[in-house]
């Protein structure tokens, strides 16, 4: 009988402890936008957000953007934030303007990303990698790698209806595909 109440018991702080660590937060994240104004994902609450970490040298970068361009602009009346965080290192920062005014990028770039800032919203650290955050800021969905057709679609309309419906795979990896 002893053994079973200590099993009982053992089990259920076991349960508690992992409920609690298991528990969401909403992500937090603080970097400078391209002003040098403070920018956070704390003031998108109430809004879905797009947050794509991405850098001017990279390839696959380059051939991703356009679609998150496309993707903001088809989302723009609706209550859904694109927002791009340029891992860019301080030596070529100076290339960000450029690069957003070629692609015509309207939504806000925020600049100083790191790998310990991607790692953070547990995306690794290889760009491009996106989280698609709730109302809430929890993230909810990532894609590490080049995001494909389609991808950024079905998670946005998902979190729009409010997580109702069959759930997009909660991460995908195009890292190692060639």
């Amino acid at each position: 009988m002893r053994r079973s109440i200590f099993c009982l018991i053992a089990v259920t702080m076991l349960s508690i402890a992992v409920a609690g660590e298991s528990a969401e937060k909403p992500a937090a994240l603080t970097l400078k936008d391209m002003q040098g104004k403070k920018a956070t994902l704390r003031d998108l609450r109430g809004k879905i957000v797009v947050f794509n970490f991405w850098a001017t040298w990279c390839g696959p970068c380059n051939a991703e953007m356009p679609r998150l361009v496309s993707a903001a602009n088809s989302y723009d009346s609706q209550r859904v934030a694109f927002v791009g965080a340029s891992v860019d290192a301080p030596e070529t920062q100076n290339k960000i303007a450029e690069y957003v005014r070629k692609l015509r990028i309207a939504y806000p770039i925020w600049v100083g990303a790191t790998d310990d800032d991607m790692k953070r919203l547990r995306l690794g650290n290889s760009v491009p990698c996106t989280a698609f955050l709730d109302a809430d800021g929890i993230v909810r969905a990532r894609i590490l790698g080049q995001m494909r057709p389609g991808e950024i679609q079905e998670r946005v309309d998902w979190l729009l209806r409010d997580r109702q419906g069959s759930a997009p795979p909660a991460v995908v990896t195009h890292l190692d595909e060639k």
